[in-house]
């Protein structure tokens, strides 16, 4: 299945450095990708969010690999994982431990290919649902684009809340979608705001930067 998976992906997605993070080559679905015009029908995939990079995912890995001393020598989980790129530039930084992490086994796999792809060897994967668990394993979290509703954002915020109360620190990527409230918003630090590419633009409507926020003790 994993193997028939990986040749699909390979077909039908380009290796880009277009986006906030040009120091990762990441493969992903882009208007140069047949995939981009044809009707949903045709796609070999249900919902191929991890050949995406969303705005807030570049946010938080533009974030560390700018930032090493979040990640350097701590043990970083990278949740809903998407297509890898938190979790690689963890690594690259240098973490001690990183873990891409989502539930999709696909979006694991895409992001093992990222890693592949840019010669990382130190990141492992798994597919279990950590959210609402204690993470003890880890001391730094990464989230990008998970507020895009406002039920799962309260349950989503409700935990990470729960988590800075255990000394873990939590890092939110996000373009400004209607889950992260501005009650939720002054929890928070914000760390940095970047303008998105003229590609990241055309792909999420309505967006033209993306911020990371640090979710305060």
């Amino acid at each position: 299945m994993l193997n028939e998976f990986r040749a699909l992906f390979m077909k039908h997605t380009v290796v880009t450095r277009n986006h906030l993070t040009p120091e990762l080559a990441l493969r992903l679905i882009t208007s140069a990708s047949p995939l981009w015009s044809s009707p949903a029908e045709n796609s070999p995939f249900v919902d191929p969010y991890w050949a995406f990079y969303w705005p807030g995912g570049q946010a938080v890995a533009r974030y560390i690999l700018d930032n090493a001393e979040a990640v350097l020598h701590r043990n970083v989980l990278d949740i809903g994982c998407g297509c890898g790129a938190g979790a690689i530039a963890a690594a690259l930084k240098e973490a001690k431990l990183v873990v891409a992490n989502d539930i999709d086994i696909y979006a694991v796999e895409a992001t093992r290919m990222n890693a592949d792809l840019n010669k990382i060897v130190n990141i492992q994967t798994s597919t279990n649902n950590y959210i609402g668990t204690k993470c003890e394993q880890f001391d730094t979290i990464l989230i990008g684009d998970m507020f895009y509703d406002e039920e799962f954002g309260q349950y989503l915020f409700n935990w990470l809340s729960e988590m800075t109360r255990h000394r873990k620190t939590i890092l939110i990527g996000d373009p400004g979608r209607h889950g992260l409230t501005d009650a939720r918003r002054r929890q928070m630090a914000l760390l940095a705001t970047y303008q998105l590419t003229n590609e990241t633009r055309r792909e999420n409507h309505g967006f033209s930067q993306t911020t990371v926020w640090r979710l305060k003790e």
